[in-house]
């Protein structure tokens, strides 16, 4: 068998080093098994594994590498290896690849540590880690971006469900989000994002100010939290809240529409996603009145929500056609897919509310966005430190890429 050798070199990173010892290895006609490089703060790591031709001898090729090394400054570190770590090495290839991305508002060595930690104990091996945000100032900070890292994990671990559990865990007491999801042609591929409306792409839960301008805040405010745990069938709820708001005064939505606090990072993620081709949608527990503005704002695609029945300028306490719920989401969802022409993995869908869960559920990656704990719990991926615009960090794009 071919003499296998692994390089590894090191040293201030430069234009040309990676030419120059290729070229040498080129000229004896050596074959690259792998190759990999990174700079970090312009100091260049850069590996080669490396086969040299059967009727070639290693040492007259590793010492010209060796020398032109030296006259680049580079360390050179040269590792034999043997046919059968060789062929252990390729067999592991196609085995189940996972994307561990690790958010928070200022990276700590704690948090590595701790996500390495359990990524070790669970048996799986970082091959990859990337900064996927933006290079930060310490001398003018300016305004705070977030942070973000992305692991690339290879192996298998009897409980997906443990290390899960440990993420969450992580998340609550070091205030950061971890996401884990598998890396496949899908996770590269997101055409669709759909967005629950309330709580999620706005800051407030629009029934709740309706009713507050007609004194009966407290009442609704009180069923919508329990609506929102998962403590009543929300088709229920949404009537009995509903109720409660007959005989107001439609001019009242105008009032409400004009002053919709938009999420942090909202706008600056429906712009991204727009101008990177992806379809967005609203599909929403609340009421068309609001995703329309909302469409018109934003540049939206799709709006699915409840529409209020008015008549002689007043809500009649009613909406008519049938109510969007937590079945009707998922199923507007499928809907939507197809409409598209797109797989179900290959949308994301982002809600707040235990009547999200079923659209989170079938949708290639579902977010729980500063969510109830039930929800968080039922969802596979959640966000609770950062803005909606971190997101674009779970679809995989750099900060470099996007805009804003």
């Amino acid at each position: 068998m071919r003499e296998i050798i692994l390089i590894h070199a090191t040293g201030e990173d430069r234009p040309g080093i990676t030419s120059v010892l290729t070229g040498v290895l080129a000229a004896c006609g050596v074959d690259i098994l792998d190759i990999g490089q990174v700079v970090i703060h312009d100091h260049l790591t850069l590996g080669m594994l490396v086969a040299l031709p059967e009727e070639s001898q290693a040492a007259p090729v590793l010492k010209d590498l060796l020398f032109k090394a030296h006259e680049l400054g580079i360390a050179l570190k040269l590792t034999p290896i043997g046919p059968a770590q060789y062929e252990t090495w390729v067999g592991v290839q196609g085995r189940p690849r996972h994307i561990v991305t690790l958010l928070a508002r200022r990276l700590e060595a704690a948090h590595i540590s701790r996500l390495t930690g359990a990524l070790a104990r669970h048996g799986l091996n970082i091959d990859i880690i990337n900064r996927l945000s933006g290079r930060v100032s310490l001398a003018n900070p300016g305004e705070a971006r977030p942070a973000c890292v992305e692991f690339s994990v290879r192996g298998s671990t009897a409980d997906w469900t443990a290390i899960r559990r440990e993420f969450m865990e992580m998340s609550a007491e070091m205030g950061v989000d971890v996401a884990l999801q598998e890396d496949n042609v899908f996770r590269r591929n997101r055409r669709l994002v759909a967005f629950d409306m309330d709580s999620t792409l706005i800051q407030v839960e629009v029934i709740d100010e309706l009713a507050k301008r007609y004194g009966v805040g407290d009442e609704v405010s009180a069923i919508t939290a329990g609506a929102m745990r998962g403590e009543y069938d929300f088709k229920e709820s949404l009537r009995r809240r509903l109720a409660l708001l007959k005989g107001l005064d439609a001019r009242v939505l105008e009032e409400v529409a004009q002053t919709l606090p938009l999420t942090e990072g909202a706008e600056r993620l429906i712009v991204n996603l727009k101008r990177l081709g992806f379809k967005v949608a609203i599909i929403s527990g609340g009421f068309t009145y609001f995703g329309e503005r909302l469409k018109e704002l934003l540049g939206i695609d799709y709006v699915f929500a409840n529409k209020l029945e008015v008549k002689d300028g007043k809500l009649t306490g009613r909406v008519t056609g049938p109510i969007v719920d937590g079945a009707r989401k998922a199923e507007l969802l499928r809907r939507l897919a197809e409409k598209e022409g797109i797989s179900l993995q290959q949308v994301a869908a982002v809600g707040d509310g235990a009547n999200d869960l079923p659209m989170l559920g079938i949708a290639g990656l579902g977010i729980a966005f500063h969510a109830k704990p039930k929800v968080k719990a039922g969802a596979r991926q959640s966000i609770s430190t950062l803005g909606l615009d971190a997101i674009l960090f779970l679809i995989g794009f750099r900060e470099r890429e996007t805009l804003g």
